[in-house]
C-alpha cells in the first residue's frame, strides 16, 4: 500500500464567539471516512488506485469554534487487496492495516493546517504543543 495523493476539496473555519475569554472549553475532533472508491490510473497496472473521501473536524465547545476539512486520499494497493477493502466497506468495515496509515495520514495533513487556522482566528491549539520548562533542581548547563 502506498499513499500517491491527497487533496483537501473544502476547508471551513468559522469562529462563533467574541475574542473574549471562555473558561472550561472543551475541544473534540472527529474523522470519519464518508466513501471508499475504485479510480481509474495509468500508474501501475497491476495495482489499483483507491480513492477514500474524508471529513475531519475539530469542534470547540461551548459552541465557541467549528474547523472542517473535506478531502480525499489516494492509495495504491495490490489488486486482490483492492477487491477485499472495497468489499468490506459495503458494510462501513475498514481492516486496521489500511485504516491506521490512512488516519494518520489525514491527521498529519489536517492537523498541521488546523493549527496555521488556529492562530488566525485566536483559538486554542487542538492538541497540546512541546513546551521547554525549567527544572527545578539543576541549572541550565549549556
Amino acid at each position: 500500500m502506498q499513499v500517491i495523493g491527497f487533496n483537501f476539496e473544502k476547508i471551513s473555519a468559522e469562529r462563533k464567539q467574541s475574542k473574549k475569554p471562555v473558561a472550561n472549553i472543551e475541544v473534540n475532533s472527529n474523522i470519519n471516512i464518508k466513501s471508499i472508491t475504485q479510480e481509474e490510473i495509468d500508474l501501475a497496472k497491476e495495482k489499483h488506485a483507491l480513492k477514500f473521501d474524508f471529513e475531519f473536524s475539530i469542534n470547540y465547545k461551548p459552541d465557541l469554534a467549528d474547523i472542517l476539512f473535506n478531502g480525499f486520499i489516494l492509495l495504491l494497493v495490490e489488486k486482490d487487496e483492492s477487491k477485499e477493502i472495497l468489499k468490506k466497506w459495503k458494510t462501513k468495515k475498514i481492516d486496521d492495516k489500511i485504516r491506521i496509515p490512512v488516519f494518520n495520514t489525514i491527521l498529519t495533513k489536517c492537523n498541521l493546517k488546523a493549527l496555521q487556522l488556529e492562530e488566525e482566528l485566536s483559538l486554542p491549539t487542538h492538541v497540546p504543543l512541546p513546551k521547554i520548562q525549567q527544572s527545578q533542581n539543576k541549572p541550565y548547563a549549556g
